[in-house]
């Protein structure tokens, strides 16, 4: 089993974080998006979407989307629990890691590739980045609302959740954007990203 990915992106950082928090140790193949890898007839017979990251199985079995990988390893490991015990709480953390996904972390993909994409052939564009900030309003409210009583986004203990909305908070970096300056008026969210960087789930060793 090895995982193909680019650790700079926002998906592939999502599951290196729940890896970390799992306890679950797989080998790394980098693929380098800014070098077009991902565009390799080889990379495309894994993942004909051309995205990362993939886990690649020993019987030679692909699997794509982050998310779906995620699910998958908490299936073959299921402690520490990362999606929830209970119908409700599973409920909960899925909703709270969609908010994450489809209110930050794409928001936060459309502000950094608008504002200096580091990928070849999507030019910037400042009206799409200055819209994508600004739509970063809403979900970080809700999330700042749901953290206001609790250490991590769905409660007690950290879930996918957790690794999603961080990886969108390392990804704004790339454009120079600090949500740890953005959520300065949700106070909620401004401590959870404090305390979650000190976890040793989040310090990944990048490739040179």
């Amino acid at each position: 089993m090895k995982i193909h990915d680019f650790p700079f992106a926002p998906n592939p950082r999502k599951l290196r974080t729940y890896l970390g928090e799992k306890g679950i140790e797989i080998p790394f193949v980098l693929v380098n998006l800014v070098n077009g890898d991902q565009k390799k007839p080889e990379f495309l017979a894994k993942n004909p979407l051309g995205n990362t990251p993939v886990l690649e199985l020993d019987d030679g079995t692909c699997l794509t989307e982050s998310l779906a990988i995620i699910e998958y390893l908490e299936e073959l490991h299921p402690d520490p629990p990362m999606i929830g015990e209970t119908p409700l709480e599973r409920a909960r953390v899925r909703r709270l890691e969609r908010i994450a996904e489809l209110g930050v972390v794409s928001a936060v993909a459309r502000y950094v590739h608008g504002t200096k994409s580091p990928l070849p052939g999507i030019e910037a564009n400042p009206a799409v980045a200055k819209a994508a900030l600004e739509s970063l309003a809403a979900p970080l409210e809700v999330l700042d609302l749901e953290t206001a009583d609790r250490p991590f986004i769905a409660g007690s203990r950290p879930t996918i959740a957790d690794c999603t909305l961080f990886a969108g908070f390392e990804f704004a970096k790339f454009a120079g954007l600090e949500l740890g300056d953005v959520a300065a008026g949700f106070p909620n969210l401004k401590r959870w990203h404090a305390a979650f960087s000190q976890r040793p789930s989040t310090r990944v060793s990048f490739p040179s």
